[in-house]
């Protein structure tokens, strides 16, 4: 049986500066105001760069995205939690055990460790980018 697609998800990673805003922006462009979507991580950082670059190539400006930690979301407000880093998912599990709020978990590369000239750090992003949109696709259409 099929998964229903949720009202409200949030993606969670380790830093909610690449993966997880990169998924909230790439649910959004798809689904537009059809989800509530957020993004966050077990710490912030600055907003990465390349992840501004290759959303706005899809159409997707996330310039004004603010990264949060886990601990500024309250996470009894959304229908699924989608983590996205093998420590985000094992946190997560832990702040949700007790909220009967589903967790996924899907494992997405942390290209932030690629090492490369410019167009090659940016065609690895554009590759995680890629990947994301089709799993998003796939889950909530």
């Amino acid at each position: 049986m099929e998964a229903s697609r949720p009202r409200a998800v949030l993606f969670a990673c380790s830093l909610n500066s690449t993966r997880s805003p990169m998924a909230e922006g790439l649910t959004r462009l798809a689904f537009g105001p059809a989800m509530t979507v957020a993004s966050a991580g077990l710490r912030a950082a600055e907003m990465d760069g390349f992840v501004l670059c290759v959303l706005a190539e899809s159409g997707m400006d996330m310039t004004r995205h603010v990264p949060r930690t886990l601990d500024e979301v309250d996470l009894a407000q959304f229908d699924l939690v989608v983590a996205l880093s093998p420590e985000a998912h094992g946190r997560v599990l832990e702040l949700t055990r007790d909220l009967g709020v589903p967790v996924e978990y899907w494992p997405t590369e942390d290209v932030t460790h690629f090492d490369g000239a410019r167009d090659q750090k940016l065609a690895a992003y554009r590759q995680v980018r890629d990947r994301l949109m089709d799993r998003i696709k796939q889950r909530f259409s």
